[in-house]
């Protein structure tokens, strides 16, 4: 897998995110089997490109979403990325989405997109006419970009010369769409960044702002957006402003926390997106995606309790949630102790995830960490369980395929052995009995053990209290006499009689 961040040269999201797929564990035991995609990686220009061609991922089962309808919730660049990651992922999508993406590149003007998917729908369906490169729209749309920099370029020196702050930050601006509609990502981001000395308002400061955001997360450099993020929180925006950017800056946020795999601060940062997102960030995110995305976080990092009362509780992200009503389920499921069914669900909707731009390279690591807490969450109420109980819940596809499911050679069982060895699980195995036995201490005894010291605390404690009532009433009591000096450092004499004598 490629792990490289990108480059200054800024490729797509999708192309990096066909390159960074892991397989599951065996000891997920998916009902489905995958396939890493493997990229092969051209040089263009002097540039390292990801993958034209890729390995498919083999899905048993078709993704449950509609490719029209689902690309239908998305504007901007984003849905060439989310097309073009589809076509080169699943073999049963593919000839549709890379097809719509070649529609798509075609209508605007970066040529390197379009020959991509061109190229991606030639390994796919070689006869298919769009398959064939249009040299001619090539050309031409080359033509027209080039034209278009010198023009763009030209004006802006016309505007520098005559030293007015306005034209110049619109000059920058529409410089920096340009190179954002052509695909030069870091010219785009320079652009932008040479707005800041002439915005005279807090808007355009805002402005300026939310388009480095969007350049940073077609490039992956969630440093950046993270960065930026944190300037639009301090920017001086009137409050009825500020309230209506809330919600972009929040799901921003928490993109750029799940790309760094803080799933818990993603978690709350996505549970704490406001309603009011709507339709505004639709280039970025969609509600449908942030109620996945902060449902699965939640899953990954949050305790019972905290999903209850944060994420099912919550009367914000409810609203995201009646959008995705089977992470809902899942979530129910797994705070009532009903791992089988949460695990279900989550395995049904497994390969729309896995063509997702952004949650695609995150499924292996987050289904890990909610089967781990599933295991761990469900030996909570016992001292010992036996083996096949768990596999039944765990592991059905092992228990049917396997003559020996609890073997020391099963993947369950071996699942089960690196779970105590990386200390998740505080238990050891007994294989001759096919149990798995909780090392934690007999709570019952430790009550009882507690009781009794505190019973021999308070017997002692009585009994100097009573010790000293007598002593008391008794006239016992000695007292050091009343000098200026310290008393026993100063020489001091304690009376023998009686208190006062």
């Amino acid at each position: 897998m490629d792990t490289t961040l990108p480059d200054a040269s800024g490729p797509s999201r999708a192309d990096l995110d066909a390159a960074a797929l892991e397989s599951t564990t065996a000891a997920a035991t998916p009902r489905a089997r995958w396939k890493v995609c493997y990229p092969r990686r051209e040089a263009i220009s002097g540039m390292m490109l990801c993958p034209n061609t890729v390995d498919m991922l083999n899905l048993a089962e078709p993704p449950k979403f509609d490719l029209d309808t689902y690309i239908a919730n998305y504007t901007g660049r984003t849905r060439y990325d989310r097309l073009y990651l589809i076509g080169t992922c699943s073999p049963l999508l593919s000839t549709d989405a890379l097809k719509a993406a070649i529609a798509e590149a075609r209508t605007s003007k970066d040529v390197s997109r379009y020959e991509r998917a061109v190229r991606a729908l030639a390994e796919v369906a070689p006869r298919d006419p769009d398959a064939s490169l249009d040299a001619a729209w090539v050309q031409e749309t080359n033509r027209y970009v080039q034209t278009q920099t010198e023009r763009l370029e030209h004006e802006l020196r016309g505007y520098k010369n005559n030293l007015i702050k306005e034209s110049i930050r619109m000059g920058h601006e529409d410089l920096g769409n340009h190179h954002y509609e052509t695909g030069d990502l870091t010219a785009a981001s320079k652009a932008y960044s040479r707005m800041r000395d002439y915005c005279t308002t807090p808007n355009h400061i805002t402005s300026m702002l939310f388009k480095m955001v969007n350049v940073a997360t077609e490039r992956g450099d969630w440093m950046s957006v993270q960065s930026n993020v944190h300037r639009l929180r301090n920017s001086q925006s009137k409050p009825e402003d500020a309230a209506r950017n809330l919600s972009k800056i929040s799901a921003a946020s928490a993109l750029s926390q799940m790309h760094q795999g803080s799933y818990l601060e993603a978690a709350n940062s996505f549970l704490s997106v406001p309603p009011e997102l709507s339709d505004t960030y639709n280039e970025v995110i969609t509600p449908n995606d942030v109620a996945v995305y902060g449902g699965l976080c939640a899953l990954a990092s949050m305790n019972r309790d905290e999903l209850q009362k944060n994420v099912l509780d919550s009367p914000t992200f409810r609203n995201f949630l009646e959008l995705e009503p089977h992470i809902r389920r899942a979530i129910a499921f797994f705070c009532n102790f009903k791992f089988r069914q949460c695990l279900d669900i989550l395995e049904a909707y497994r390969p729309d995830y896995l063509l997702d731009i952004h949650l695609q390279r995150h499924i292996p690591q987050l289904y890990k960490r909610i089967r781990t807490k599933s295991i761990e969450q469900y030996m909570i109420p016992f001292s010992r369980v036996t083996l096949d109980s768990m596999a039944k819940i765990f592991a059905p596809t092992v228990v049917g395929g396997e003559a020996r499911p609890t073997d020391i050679s099963s993947p369950f069982v071996q699942e089960l052995v690196g779970l105590i060895q990386d200390g998740v699980l505080n238990a050891r195995i007994d294989l001759e009995k096919g149990l798995l036995v909780s090392n934690q201490i007999d709570l019952r005894a430790e009550v009882q053990r507690t009781t009794l010291e505190s019973i021999r605390e308070f017997n002692q404690e009585a009994h100097w209290r009573i010790l000293h009532a007598a002593v008391l009433q008794a006239g016992l009591e000695v007292k050091p006499e009343k000098t200026e000096g310290p008393g026993v450092g100063k020489g001091g004499r304690f009376s023998r009689g009686p208190a006062g004598n």
